[in-house]
């Protein structure tokens, strides 16, 4: 798999649950477990964008 398109992937991914996050939390009562969730969500695809940019091209 080349890794640009998959960093781009992740990157609207991590965007995408930034919004959720972001929503959930100006709710007059947010779910606690559901920011957990995202917020958990959100950290595993931030470490695989830093992974991806980490590894040197053609190795990932």
């Amino acid at each position: 798999m080349q890794t640009a398109p998959r960093l781009s992937s992740l990157q609207d991914r991590h965007a995408a649950l930034e919004m959720r996050l972001e929503a959930e939390t100006v709710r007059p009562q947010p779910d606690s477990l559901e920011l957990s969730r995202l917020k958990r969500e959100k950290l595993k695809l931030k470490e695989e964008m830093e992974r991806l940019r980490a590894a040197p091209a053609g190795s990932a």
